[in-house]
């Protein structure tokens, strides 16, 4: 079963940096979606905006932390992940986010400036390679983005 989604919206939100207990870098942020159609019975322009949390892990939540801000447009692809907490109160809530595999500046209507980073991790746990320059197809794959305590398949 496959379960990737690519959005392009604009960010509603400033990215926030946290750090789990266990020391992994986590930044989220939230991005709008809109959509646009004529109707046709009255030739009127129509638009909903769908709003989605977007959760990125190690060195690209702290390059989306540096690099975006409320009102960038991005391209980001990922998965949808559910997961569900109890409140204080016992109240059962849930919610679906977006782990994002890799995000990017839209570039339809804005230029960016693109700067490469040393790996500061020897290769483990961050992005990297392959993208912006990097090696070609025989190229290693680069490490994944979730935490080391993440047992599910590989989103590749």
């Amino acid at each position: 079963m496959d379960n990737t989604v690519t959005l392009v919206g604009n960010v509603t939100r400033d990215p926030e940096l946290r750090y789990t207990p266990s020391g992994q870098t986590v930044a989220t942020f939230g991005l709008a979606v809109n959509r646009r159609w004529q109707n046709r019975q009255t030739n009127e322009w129509e638009e909903q905006v769908s709003f989605f949390d977007v959760k990125c892990w190690a060195q690209m939540a702290e390059n989306v932390s540096e690099s975006i801000q409320r009102g960038t447009r991005v391209v980001v692809s990922g998965r949808l992940e559910q997961r569900s907490w109890e409140t204080d109160n016992g109240e059962k809530r849930s919610k679906v986010e977006v782990v994002a595999d890799e995000i990017a500046p839209s570039l339809r209507w804005a230029t960016a400036q693109v700067q490469k980073i040393e790996r500061r991790d020897g290769g483990t746990g961050g992005g990297g390679g392959g993208g912006y320059g990097g090696g070609g197809g025989n190229a290693p794959r680069p490490a994944s983005n979730e935490p080391s305590n993440y047992d599910g398949e590989e989103p590749f």
